[in-house]
């Protein structure tokens, strides 16, 4: 079941009203969260959800393709609204607050009292190549707050076919394995499974 963002139509759209100005300006693609689940339930846990980190290439806004051997390469042509760490993050957030179970939902910065804190690693976020998949993989850790120890850790992974190799196709897949990757992290967070 293939899932088109409405953010990827509005880049879309508007890299075909831009097209005609010339230039290389690249199209800009974003990801999204999950829509909201409908009547918010008794409120849980409330949780601070970190931004993730990652090696350097996923500190960029640019799409990634894993060549034959690991080799890291930007994609051509497209990148993302904003930095890859800072949009999972902010979608991540808005994913656990659509989801209406908990209590509240806050960045580390924001001065908001949290039961616990959501840290994430980027392990991988790229089209591979040899393979002509999208492949989401990031690992979470639930942290207690006040006492720092991990309640809970999970590795979250998620592969989509891309039909192409270039920045449209790339990101559309990237945004379907996030989506997958953001609903078991939702039910995870929320149930313990």
């Amino acid at each position: 079941m293939a899932r088109c963002s409405s953010h990827l139509i509005a880049a879309a759209l508007l890299a075909a009203l831009l097209g005609g100005c010339g230039g290389a300006t690249p199209l800009t693609f974003d990801l999204a969260a999950l829509p909201p689940a409908g009547r918010p339930v008794a409120a849980g846990r409330s949780i601070a959800v970190s931004e993730p980190v990652g090696i350097q290439p996923f500190e960029a806004d640019r799409i990634i393709v894993r060549e034959s051997g690991g080799a890291l390469a930007f994609l051509g042509g497209g990148q993302w609204a904003d930095r890859l760490p800072r949009l999972i993050q902010t979608r991540l957030l808005q994913s656990l607050e659509n989801s209406g179970r908990l209590r509240s939902v806050s960045r580390p910065g924001d001065k908001v009292v949290a039961d616990y804190q959501l840290i994430s690693e980027i392990r991988a976020f790229d089209i591979q190549a040899t393979t002509g998949e999208a492949v989401v993989d990031l690992s979470l850790k639930l942290v207690a707050d006040g006492t720092g120890k991990v309640t809970a850790a999970r590795i979250f992974t998620a592969r989509v076919p891309v039909a192409e190799i270039d920045a449209g196709n790339g990101a559309r897949a990237l945004d379907q394995a996030l989506t997958t990757v953001l609903a078991d992290v939702v039910r995870w967070v929320n149930t313990g499974r």
